[in-house]
């Protein structure tokens, strides 16, 4: 078990509720339907990103230098993809144009595919466990 892990998990997740909320009741007031779902994009790869973690902090079934490199993988996608969308989806709510920064969605995405694809090599790597 890995306490930095679980509780950046735990952290992203809380945050994801309350974003989630906040999207749902806050935001469809103040900005249009087709923002305010993909606000809610966000949230929800946010979330799911946030059990990965749960789950890697939990897993005792590899070793931890490997963890480690995923879980800041995964982190850093997190960060790139859905603060991005969140940021872009109330563009119109602010004076600076988050459309000029788009650019870093993708990236984020890719990130967080880069993630998934680490994590499912080291598994495949690994000959401790068959």
């Amino acid at each position: 078990m890995n306490k930095t892990i679980l509780a950046t998990a735990t952290g992203f997740g809380l945050l994801a509720i309350i974003l989630g909320a906040f999207g749902a009741h806050g935001l469809e007031k103040v900005i249009e339907k087709t923002a305010v779902e993909t606000f809610e994009t966000g949230v929800r790869y946010q979330m799911y990103h946030a059990f990965f973690l749960l789950f890697l902090g939990m897993w005792d079934g590899m070793e931890s230098n490997r963890k480690k490199v995923v879980f800041l993988v995964i982190c850093i996608g997190i960060l790139f993809f859905s603060f991005s969308i969140y940021l872009l989806a109330i563009n119109e709510l602010t004076s600076f144009d988050f459309k000029k920064i788009g650019f870093i969605t993708p990236i984020g995405g890719s990130i967080l595919i880069a993630g998934w694809a680490i994590f499912g090599y080291y598994i495949l790597r690994d000959k401790t466990h068959k």
